[in-house]
Order: C-alpha cells, then sequence, then structure tokens
C-alpha cells in the first residue's frame, strides 16, 4: 500500500472518485469533438463509433496510466478530416474547442447540480457521514479535474487543442512552420513525467489554475442557492 501511495497520483483512498471523474471528464470531451464535427459535416468521427458518450470508445490505456502516476495524460483523439468543412479553419476551431469548453460546462453543471441537490435536502443529511464524504469527494473531483481538462487542453502545444486551434488560426504559411514541433511533442510530455523539477514547474501550477476556477463554481452555488 505504500508504495502505491508513493507510485499514484493521488492516494488510494481519493482513487476511485479520481479514475471516474476523469473517465466522464475524457469522455465528455472526446464525445464533443466528435459531436460537433458530425454536425459540421465530417463524418469520420461518427463512422468510427466515436459519437457516443461510452468511455470505451474513447479511452487510452496508456493516457489514463499516465494520469495515474504523473496527474496527466490524454484520451484516445478523435479523427477530424477537415476538407469536410465548408468552412475548414473557423470549423476546425470550433470543433477543437468544443473539447476543452465542454470540460468546462461539466465542471460548472456539477457545482450547481451538487448546491442543489444540498438546498432541497436530497444530499448532506445521510445517517452514516461517509457517504456525504464519498459524495462531496467525488463533486470535488469532478470540477478539479475538469477544470484541470479545460486548461491543459487550451496548452498551444502539439497535440493539444490549443494547438490545434492556433493552427487553424494562424495564416497557414505559418501553420505549416509549426507542424515541425509536432514530432517532439511526445517527448517533451514523457520529460513533463519523468523530470520532477519540470512537472513542479509546469502541471502543478496548472492544478492550482484549476482549483481556483473551481472555487469560483463553489461561489456560484453558494450564491445561487443561498449557502
Amino acid at each position: 500500500m505504500d508504495f502505491l501511495n508513493k507510485v499514484l497520483f493521488v492516494p488510494l483512498n481519493i482513487l476511485p472518485f479520481y479514475v471516474l471523474a476523469l473517465v466522464i471528464g475524457f469522455t465528455v470531451h472526446e464525445f464533443s469533438h466528435a459531436y460537433v464535427a458530425n454536425k459540421f459535416g465530417d463524418p469520420t468521427a461518427r463512422l468510427l463509433g466515436r459519437v457516443t458518450l461510452n468511455p470505451a470508445a474513447h479511452i487510452d490505456l496508456l493516457g489514463m496510466i499516465l494520469l495515474l502516476i504523473a496527474g496527466f495524460g490524454w484520451a484516445r483523439p478523435v479523427p477530424v478530416n477537415r476538407e469536410n468543412f465548408s468552412r475548414p479553419r473557423l470549423m476546425g476551431i470550433l470543433v477543437s474547442a468544443a473539447g476543452p469548453v465542454s470540460n468546462l460546462l461539466v465542471a460548472l453543471l456539477t457545482a450547481i447540480i451538487y448546491y442543489a441537490l444540498n438546498y432541497f435536502g436530497l444530499i448532506g443529511s445521510f445517517a452514516n457521514n461517509r457517504i456525504d464524504i464519498a459524495i462531496y469527494t467525488f463533486v470535488e473531483y469532478m470540477i478539479l479535474m475538469n477544470c484541470f481538462l479545460f486548461i491543459f487542453n487550451l496548452i498551444p502545444l502539439p497535440p493539444l487543442d490549443g494547438y490545434r486551434i492556433l493552427s487553424d488560426w494562424l495564416p497557414p504559411r505559418i501553420s505549416v512552420r509549426l507542424q515541425r514541433v509536432e514530432q517532439w511533442a511526445m517527448l517533451l510530455f514523457l520529460l513533463l513525467v519523468f523530470i520532477q523539477p519540470l512537472r513542479a514547474v509546469t502541471i502543478q501550477p496548472l492544478y492550482q489554475l484549476a482549483n481556483t476556477l473551481g472555487g469560483s463554481f463553489y461561489t456560484l452555488g453558494n450564491l445561487l442557492f443561498g449557502g
């Protein structure tokens, strides 16, 4: 047990909530990419069975393992053929943005639903206090991890959504030059995983920012439902 606690990014007693929040966050994120791409006329993801909320269609095993040990990872990327869009650059940006925005909405809705249920007495009054603690812990990680996925995926580095947005927004001649750095993306992420000082000044601040953003949703929930 001590060994696992040292290896894992979160303590073992938190692990189920952390994993469930990530599975939901990843699934909604990738589904949103696929759904919006299909709506804009690209059936690629739909034909591959990606316009679904079934986690099995989206979860990447290696990406999940890295999330468990390093605090960040990835799901299976949704294939998008921009040539099927009537306005490739604009629709490409919207498809890329759909994933992070969906995570932000999940975090916001989780906070609102939690405070609404608490306000109407549907949670927070169980005879077994462990149930209340479990619900709160799950809500906490749902908000934190979805805020993290929102922020992390907007970083303009390949293969993240922020890079795809930047690539579609910039003039084509500059976008072509950016493609030269794509080959180094995996190496960069592996360095962030295995070199602790790098992780401390990159991934960790993102979690702090996600925590701050999530805190604003708690504040909103309090305002809406009277604390």
